[in-house]
């Protein structure tokens, strides 16, 4: 098992992605337990808001080489590995509590969420160019429209990694020692669930608009890019 739910207890759900061995990275088993997770809290009446945790290591490292090979040979298609619009599309609030780091698909997958909670030594990278593709997973307008386009476009062109505590204030909603992380986005959640669910059902509905938008407008162009960019390598040359 890749990934663990925990019951809701007075509306909190936890998922967490437990696959430290593979640095919590976007694999096919990876990806069928969490978008299974999601869709089974989202239908659940008592759940009022989702807690989504890596581990101490990572949070999460993006698409496999083995995940990428199947975009590569047309066993995938590039649209199947958005796994940020699974979590715009859990009716409740989403918070993410990124102890560790996040890689490419992974800093996508951190964006897309409600509220963040992050590590102050945490790294955090777009890094698709370092392997010599164009970014996926909708992370090119997602960052822009949620980091800003400076960071954004400087994170995308150079690959480069940033710490948590260099992620714009106006992004995260706490930026804490490793060891607080949990506890910090915790004390969130308990504040959120404490409200009905179909209220904040319509309020995320409503203040997720700007970064649905923005996923929807990166999917077409994107796909495209890194189907592309993807299918101009040799096999060998994705590791």
């Amino acid at each position: 098992m890749k990934v663990e739910t925990r019951s809701p207890e007075s509306g909190v759900a936890w998922v967490e992605l437990l696959d430290d061995a593979g640095n919590n990275g976007l694999s096919d088993d990876l990806i069928e337990e969490l978008v299974e997770a999601l869709d089974a809290l989202g239908r659940n009446p008592e759940v009022r808001t989702v807690v989504l945790a890596g581990t101490t290591r990572w949070f999460c490292s993006g698409a496999t080489r083995d995940t990428l090979r199947a975009v590569q040979s047309h066993r995938r298609a590039p649209a199947e590995l958005t796994l940020a619009r699974k979590l715009l599309d859990v009716p409740v609030p989403v918070i993410a509590a990124a102890e560790g780091d996040t890689l490419g698909g992974g800093l996508a997958l951190l964006l897309a969420a409600d509220m963040l909670v992050v590590a102050e030594q945490s790294r955090h990278a777009a890094n698709f160019i370092k392997l010599g593709i164009t970014p996926g997973m909708g992370i090119t307008h997602l960052a822009t429209a949620l980091i800003g386009p400076a960071l954004a476009r400087e994170l995308l062109y150079t690959g480069r990694s940033i710490r948590g505590s260099e992620l714009p204030t106006g992004v995260v909603n706490a930026v804490v020692p490793r060891e607080a992380v949990r506890g910090r986005a915790s004390d969130l959640a308990w504040a959120v669930a404490d409200h009905d669910r179909d209220n904040l059902r319509l309020l995320k509905r409503s203040l997720s608009l700007p970064a649905r938008r923005a996923l929807e407008e990166a999917m077409t162009l994107e796909s495209l890019m890194h189907e592309s960019s993807l299918h101009r390598l040799d096999e060998g040359e994705l590791g």
